[in-house]
């Protein structure tokens, strides 16, 4: 699993929506980006999902991560975010739209969950 940096790329399932990023940490880098850290991509905006229609909602917010964080490294207390890192946005249907990686921003360096 590779751990996340500030040029990672999250979208939601309708794969165009694009998960905003910013980081709470900004001492340790991986090929001059920071690393994203517990609480970074959650509630941030989401630009661009194509999920519109009538009585549709499109995912504007990414909610809390359900899986993602490692168990082993942290920084000042908060666990980086690996690849596998999942969540849901606020799109219709409420509970089933998630957000996901498609590119952990870097390919050198790797964790364990």
């Amino acid at each position: 699993m590779k751990i996340l940096t500030m040029r990672a790329k999250l979208t939601c399932k309708h794969v165009t929506g694009l998960v905003r990023q910013d980081n709470i940490q900004d001492y340790v880098h991986i090929s001059g980006s920071a690393l994203l850290v517990q609480g970074d991509p959650e509630f941030k905006r989401i630009d661009f999902c194509p999920n519109i229609g009538l009585n549709i909602k499109p995912c504007l917010l990414s909610l809390v991560v359900e899986k993602g964080y490692s168990s082993f490294i942290h920084i000042s207390g908060r666990p980086v975010c690996l690849d596998i890192l999942v969540g849901l946005t606020d799109g219709t249907v409420p509970g089933t739209v998630e957000y996901q990686v498609r590119d952990p921003g870097q390919h050198f360096v790797s964790a364990v969950a």
